[in-house]
């Protein structure tokens, strides 16, 4: 059986128990079917906003723009996707030399979903992670961000800004491998997983797992169907273990 049939055989076990009254243990490998009964009680759009700066790691925000974007093929529900800065500035010059125009404000307080990417952490010098840190009106701005209903997401040295927000600190999390032993040192319970959902925090590992970030919350919003629906569609298969709270490794 592929991974596609065994999540939808998992839905369908799922919703035939609950129906049935029955009581069923899942073993540790198959995903929980949790996040699909939580995305159908949401209603209304699933607001996604992507924090952008100077030295942003390209692949760090198109991966997750690109999945929640064309997520809203694959579900009834809409999903608006949009890029957001600190900074009036309408522009961001990325880590390679891409120049994003940025059309929105700062505004967690309208985000179901905040994704933050990385970059720069290696190159302290130059734009990025280290010169937001540094500047600390981005980790300010974040430590003021929580509230409920809304998710704080993050990937690769992205998670630096939440660590010197203080969002990490006592919490389930991941990295950068490079930047693990210093997540860790500042307080962070550093989880060996490619996802780590600690239900209104969710981190991922390195550059690449962008993809597996975005799917993974599709996945928890809007259902294992629009998940399985991307990676059809990019020709993906998520990679990597999740860590979940009250749960563990799914792998």
């Amino acid at each position: 059986m592929n991974r596609r049939t065994l999540l939808r055989t998992t839905t369908a076990l799922g919703a035939a128990s609950l129906a049935a009254g029955a009581t069923t243990s899942a073993h540790a490998a198959t995903p929980a079917p949790a996040p699909a009964a939580a995305a159908s009680r949401r209603t209304g759009p699933l607001r996604v906003h992507v924090v952008m700066f100077d030295g942003v790691e390209e692949l760090d925000y198109t991966a997750p723009y690109e999945l929640f974007s064309a997520a809203d093929h694959f579900t009834d529900r809409q999903v608006d996707v949009r890029y957001v800065t600190l900074d009036d500035t309408p522009t961001v010059r990325a880590a390679y030399g891409s120049t994003i125009r940025v059309d929105h404000r700062w505004a967690p307080e309208e985000a179901d979903v905040l994704v933050v990417p990385g970059g720069g952490y290696a190159r302290r010098e130059d734009p990025g992670v280290w010169a937001e840190i540094r500047r600390g009106a981005l980790p300010r701005a974040l430590a003021r961000a929580p509230r409920p209903g809304l998710t704080i997401s993050a990937l690769c040295t992205g998670v630096m800004l939440l660590s010197a927000a203080g969002l990490t600190r006592g919490r389930p999390c991941t990295t950068h491998h490079r930047a693990r032993a210093d997540l860790q040192r500042q307080g962070g319970v550093l989880k060996n997983a490619r996802v780590v959902d600690d239900g209104d925090l969710v981190t991922a590992g390195g550059v690449t797992s962008g993809l597996d970030l975005a799917l993974w919350l599709v996945r928890r919003e809007l259902g294992v169907d629009a998940a399985i629906g991307l990676e059809e569609m990019l020709e993906y298969e998520a990679r990597g273990t999740v860590w979940t709270a009250g749960r563990g490794r799914h792998d």
